[in-house]
């Protein structure tokens, strides 16, 4: 696949209100993620390192015990096992995650 279209891969819902659409190769992952208004992803952490950038909207995002509000545009690094969450406020949002190596319980 040279190609991806978010829309044409299956959606799985992470969390209620939280969704993701995951598309691979052999090292790398995208993963875009789309969360409903006051969404929550729990506190975890996982061995894959992670990077990505707010599409739309925003979240508090909780990395290593730090909070910040991300917006469009700006983009975030959690390294491998660091505990990381994520709210929404009352809008939904839209994020591009990536993971390195692929996460096999999202593919």
């Amino acid at each position: 696949m040279y190609f991806i279209d978010p829309s044409e891969l299956e959606a799985k819902e992470l969390f209620p209100g939280v969704t993701m659409r995951a598309a691979w190769g052999e090292k790398i992952m995208l993963s875009f993620i789309d969360l409903g208004p006051h969404s929550v992803v729990p506190e975890h952490k996982h061995p894959h390192e992670q990077m990505g950038i707010v599409l739309e909207g925003e979240f508090e995002f909780t990395i290593g015990g730090e909070t910040k509000v991300v917006k469009a545009g700006e983009a975030y690094y959690i390294p491998s096992n660091v505990p990381h969450s994520v709210r929404t406020p009352a809008q939904k949002a839209r994020a591009l995650d990536i993971f390195s190596p692929p996460r096999e319980e999202y593919k």
